[in-house]
């Protein structure tokens, strides 16, 4: 099954969906609850599921970075406002790269993981790459508490041609549904209307299917694999989860 067009076939217009300018207080406050939670130097972070690369195009200035995804052609468009930071193409459920880190970052990636199973294992990638100190903050858009259906809309357009015509521009329509709330996903469907360079448009329709748990079950898995476990609202109205890893192990 083919994953979403936003992220394979569309992904030359991501950052005309969601621009890398807009990610700087949120790159901010990650940049704060590490300094908070890190016992020692904060000088390297993994980030899983990393996209387009807007959140790190701004910690790159504190941080030595290491930036994966799924995407090839996600990571492609993070060289371009990444540039001179190492992008690999891995799976976050899967992913041992042999090295320790001070952080790891999972921003709203973490979204995908759509069963227990798999964001258990999400988080044991996290957990398996942080030396003893560091920490791991996790930022999924939703969970099951406080979920409400909504919606949204947006876009942005590109800089113009050579010439002075209109660059290439977008508008999108985000409609977040919960069909099932027995399971533990939730649906976000796009309608992207799309400018090309040569004036023509078209309009797709791009449908994600996203993991909604409650914040207990976060807090629990945390535990269960060997985090020191926190979660704290931020200043975008979503609950935040931090995991320290201990620096000594914790005998039972």
């Amino acid at each position: 099954m083919k994953g979403p067009l936003m992220y394979g076939e569309l992904a030359p217009w991501f950052h005309l969906l969601t621009p890398p300018d807009e990610y700087a207080g949120e790159a901010a406050a990650i940049l704060e609850l590490l300094r908070e939670h890190v016992d020692g130097p904060l000088e390297t972070l993994l980030e899983l599921g990393s996209g387009g690369g807007n959140t790190c195009s701004h910690l790159r200035r504190d941080l030595r970075l290491t930036l994966t995804d799924l995407s090839p052609e996600m990571l492609e468009l993070s060289r371009t406002i990444n540039p001179d930071t190492e992008h690999l193409v891995a799976d976050m459920r899967t992913l041992r790269l042999g090295r320790i880190f001070d952080a790891v970052l999972i921003h709203d990636a973490i979204c995908y993981m759509t069963t227990e199973s798999d964001l258990r294992a999400a988080m044991a990638t996290a957990f398996q790459h942080l030396r003893p100190g560091g920490a791991a903050v996790f930022e999924p858009d939703n969970v099951r508490d406080t979920f409400a259906p909504e919606t949204d809309h947006g876009g942005e357009d590109g800089p113009d041609q050579a010439d002075g015509r209109p660059g290439p521009a977008l508008r999108y329509l985000e409609w977040k549904t919960d069909p099932d709330p027995s399971d533990t996903t939730y649906q976000v469907d796009y309608a992207l209307l799309l400018r090309h360079p040569d004036g023509t448009v078209e309009v797709r329709h791009d449908q994600h299917i996203e993991g909604l748990f409650s914040q207990a079950t976060w807090l629990e898995i945390m535990t269960d694999i060997g985090f020191e476990a926190t979660a704290r609202p931020d200043a975008w109205d979503r609950v935040v989860f931090v995991g320290r890893r201990p620096l000594h192990p914790v005998r039972g």
